[in-house]
Parts: C-alpha cells; structure tokens; sequence
C-alpha cells in the first residue's frame, strides 16, 4: 500500500484504514519511521534497510500464510518503483496467488507530489524514467531518456543522484544540450512533503547535479513548457484552440 511522499496529510483515508486493521506492517526502515506512531500500536512490525526488500516481501507474505491481516508499505504508489510487482512474482514462485489475498492500495507517487509544488508540468504526456542502474542496464537507461527527449514527453527522474552514482544525471542534461533542449525549464524538489522539503526552478542549462540527491524528484520541460514567475507550465492546449479574443 502506497503512504504518498511522506507527510500524514497525504495518507489516503483507505491507506489509513488499511493500516489501522492490519495486524503485520511490513516496510523499508525509513518509510516506517514515516508512520503515525498511532498507526504501530500493538502491531506486528517487519522493518528492513536498503536492498532488504526480498526478504521483507517473503516475511510479509509468511505472515500472511500464518494468519496475519498483512500490509507492506511503500513510499509513494506501490505500483510505481516500488513492491506490488515483487509481491506478485513472490506469490507466483510460490504458487500462492490463488491463495493469499492481494490487493494494491494507491498512493500519491513523487512525480505528482513533485510536479504540485513546480506548478502545472506535467499537464501534457510525460515519462517518468528512473536513473538508477542498480536493476536496469544504463544502455536501455539512457534509450529511454533519449526517446523522451525526441518524443517532446515532460521527462520526470527519480533516482537521480546517490553518493556512488553521480555521474547519471550529468550524463542526462548532456544529452538535452546536444539535443538543443539546454534553455528548457526544469526543476527539482527535494523531500515532497517531508521535513526539509526544498523546491528550485531553474533550467537544463544552470541545474546543478550537486544540489540533488536519491530524495529528490527532477522534472524537465517539453518544448512547450515555460516558466511563470515561480512555477513550471506545459499547457495543454486550451488556450490555443477554444480561447476567444
């Protein structure tokens, strides 16, 4: 089940409910942190770091087999980079699927938390497009930020940047200004909705690969996206064809 960016007010009321008769909460360490201390009372809780996710999807669904009313949390969606599809494939391996009782949860993904706080980005196609290579080929990466960039999509990045890999989004923004896209609008928001939450408009151009981290959503423009004072546009198309003078 999806706990939005991060911030109680953007728990969805079924999340909350969900958790509120869960009986087993599993969850990466962090996002569990992010819960309403309310929401734990008297549950059983299965937390792992980073890289644990296997093993937390194979507990969540032992606890399941056992008994247990059993949500496995996840920032954002689930079914957006992150563990409703492991889930299925656990459960598949396992011949389970007609046996334990699934069901997604959505939550507000980053993309969406992000583009709120830019303004209006994201009114016309995007992609969304994660620079981690950790479980995807930087080759088929790197195709697909060139296919947006040749398609005109909005172009959203998560996993931008980490202390081991920071030479991604360079290599990015390299590929927009050879493509003649460096003066586009762009920005990135740090921690949506989360203590720290930090919010920058920039372009191409001047973004600074230093300022972002793994926390931070990035969103570059099409060729119709502009800036307004302190937010981000990519109209839609109104204006253009039902406006009257």
């Amino acid at each position: 089940m999806g706990l939005g960016p991060g911030g109680e007010e953007h728990l969805t009321p079924e999340a909350r409910e969900t958790l509120e008769q869960a009986d087993c909460i599993a969850g990466y360490t962090t996002y569990i942190n992010l819960l309403p201390r309310e929401l734990l009372r008297d549950k059983d809780v299965v937390s792992t770091g980073m890289t644990g996710e296997i093993e937390r999807c194979r507990t969540a669904v032992q606890r399941s087999l056992d008994g247990s009313n059993t949500a496995v949390v996840c920032s954002g969606d689930p079914g957006v980079y992150a563990l409703a599809g492991l889930l299925l494939e656990i459960l598949q391996e396992r011949e389970l699927l007609d046996t334990v009782p699934f069901r997604v949860i959505p939550g507000i993904p980053a993309f969406c938390a992000a583009a709120s706080l830019l303004g209006a980005p994201l009114m016309h196609d995007f992609a969304v497009v994660s620079l981690s290579d950790l479980l995807t080929p930087w080759e088929t990466i790197e195709k697909r930020v060139q296919a947006a960039l040749d398609g005109d999509f909005v172009l959203a990045l998560y996993n931008p940047r980490s202390k081991k890999r920071d030479w991604q989004l360079p290599r990015v923004l390299e590929i927009y200004r050879s493509g003649g896209a460096g003066a586009r609008p762009a920005g990135w928001v740090k921690s949506a909705a989360r203590e720290g939450e930090t919010v920058h408009l920039t372009t191409v151009d001047a973004l600074d690969p230093k300022e972002v981290d793994m926390f931070t959503t990035v969103i570059i423009g099409n060729s119709q996206t502009r800036r307004l004072n302190r937010t981000m546009l990519t109209p839609r198309g109104y204006m253009a064809k039902y406006a009257r003078s």
